[in-house]
């Protein structure tokens, strides 16, 4: 599937992860869209350490994709489920596509990581029709089509979670970011209505017992964190970005990928149609 923010042109390796630390997740498969890098490889790490099996998305560096999976086994054991999934998520074939394959490889889905995105910033009168189009389709409109294909297979069986990746950048705007803003934004609207529409079905399937987990959906928004995306930011612009930011840093995917963890646990089953912000403070 589409890999996050950051170009693909500067992957690198995936970095030592932990080995895993607990078994909340033990049984459970993850997609995870732009899995292979920045935050989505974070979020696999920490998905992974918790002994979920992981299938992660990815747009178009296949060399980069089987180094992530050969680095994922080499510090989980090589009997680690994990596998990657070349796609798009603004096509809605190819997202109904990945998802079968997961099914197919892995057994089942039951926890949906909506993480690709990408960026072409310009001001309101630079940008063009498709620059505008484009990044709604991907960060947007993947969401939607991901997260009606995974719903298929989660609303039978009674129980899935979906998390969206969506951005502090949603909640405040940012000048020369107005079609990303609208993305990210979009997603709070969408996890709500899934959120709403997914409990009704299962409700009105008698699914919804008190020993349930039920299906959730949710949001995180990350802030200004440091990855690959950052890079090219002027120092002097990021010292400035940083004294926004009341902690005083930037965040770490790390810290992105624990909340991830958290909301997909089978005990998080009571938190649906919520946005969970890990920016530092930078708004609240």
């Amino acid at each position: 599937m589409a890999q996050d923010t950051a170009t693909e042109d500067t992957a690198s390796r995936v970095q030592p992860a932990v080995q895993p630390v607990g078994n909340k997740l033990k049984g459970r498969v993850a997609l995870v869209t732009g899995g292979t890098r920045g935050i989505g490889a974070a979020i696999c790490r920490s998905l992974a350490s918790q002994c979920a099996g992981v299938a992660a998305g990815y747009g178009g560096n296949e060399e980069a994709a089987l180094r992530f999976a050969e680095d994922f086994r080499t510090t989980f054991g090589e009997d680690f489920a994990v596998s990657v999934h070349r796609g798009n998520v603004a096509s809605a074939e190819d997202c109904r596509r990945v998802v079968a394959e997961v099914i197919e490889q892995h057994g089942s889905l039951d926890i949906l990581v909506n993480n690709a995105g990408i960026t072409i910033d310009k001001t309101v009168m630079k940008m063009t029709d498709e620059d505008w189009y484009k990044v709604l389709a991907v960060n947007l409109s993947g969401a939607f089509f991901m997260s009606k294909a995974a719903l298929e297979h989660m609303v039978p069986k009674g129980n899935g979670r979906i998390i969206n990746v969506s951005s502090v950048i949603g909640e405040m705007g940012n000048v020369g970011q107005a079609n990303y803003a609208a993305s990210k934004s979009g997603l709070f609207g969408l996890t709500k209505t899934l959120a709403r529409e997914s409990a009704g079905m299962l409700g009105r399937a008698g699914k919804l017992t008190e020993g349930s987990i039920g299906i959730t959906v949710n949001t995180v928004t990350p802030g200004f964190i440091a990855t690959e995306m950052l890079e090219s930011i002027p120092q002097s612009v990021m010292d400035k970005i940083t004294a926004q930011i009341p902690l005083g840093r930037l965040g770490r995917p790390e810290e992105v990928a624990r909340v991830v963890h958290f909301l997909a646990a089978d005990a998080s089953a009571y938190i649906t149609g919520q946005v969970w912000g890990v920016n530092g403070g930078l708004d609240m």
